[in-house]
């Protein structure tokens, strides 16, 4: 039995070696780490106290090699989702989630991260007139994440789109709007009715006279 502490003791100090600073976890893990480059590794935590008014809140993830990577979450004060972000490289990275104090989703954004240790990157833009294939398209890298694809904005009561954007490397595409998207964002718009060019010709006609009710295709009750 003493030779298994023995070794449970110093696998643990061992591993703890390893590392210039960290902090011992609620579940006795050790987070917050940084190696002895100075570098931040693994999970992490990060409380930021209410300033002047903004509120505050706690997010946890990892990091790689001082990077944030993978995903994060993060959290009111009290305890609540606020967010589900994906980070590469450090940038956002994919989808990314937004919540309000009641956890109802209100936000959904699409980024693209580059590389910051290449200087062109290549990215992969659907056909407009093939959808379904896509063409590698090479960029400039500027290091950082640009918005790409699609972004949601919902009701936070009825769960219901009420918006939708499309990016393409940080700028508004209006080029991939699908077929669907009134009924996807719940929002169609009444076309309007044009009036035959007889009926323009007799208001023109009879303009400043006594109202006359005409009949010009549209419905009304």
């Amino acid at each position: 039995m003493r030779w298994i502490l023995f070794i449970l003791l110093f696998v643990s100090t061992s591993s703890v070696a390893q590392w210039k600073d960290f902090i011992i976890g609620v579940k006795g893990d050790t987070l917050n780490r940084v190696d002895k480059m100075g570098l931040k590794q693994g999970p992490w935590v990060h409380k930021y106290e209410t300033v002047r008014g903004e509120r505050g809140y706690e997010e946890e993830g990892e990091y790689k090699d001082d990077l944030k990577e993978g995903n994060w979450r993060k959290y009111s004060l009290m305890g609540d989702l606020l967010a589900i972000e994906n980070y590469r490289w450090g940038f956002l990275d994919g989808m990314s989630q937004y919540f309000d104090i009641s956890g109802n989703l209100i936000r959904e954004e699409s980024w693209r991260a580059f590389n910051p240790n290449q200087q062109y990157d290549t990215i992969d833009v659907e056909d407009v007139m093939s959808p379904g294939n896509f063409n590698q398209v090479i960029v400039k890298n500027e290091g950082s994440s640009l918005k790409h694809g699609t972004w949601k904005f919902y009701d936070p009561s009825s769960g219901f789109i009420n918006k939708t954007e499309f990016y393409l490397l940080g700028k508004v595409d209006k080029s991939n709007l699908p077929p669907t998207l009134a009924k996807d964002t719940m929002s169609v718009s009444a076309k309007k009715v044009q009036k035959p060019k007889e009926v323009l010709d007799f208001e023109k006609k009879n303009a400043g006279k006594k109202k006359i009710r005409v009949r010009d295709g549209s419905v009304g009750y």
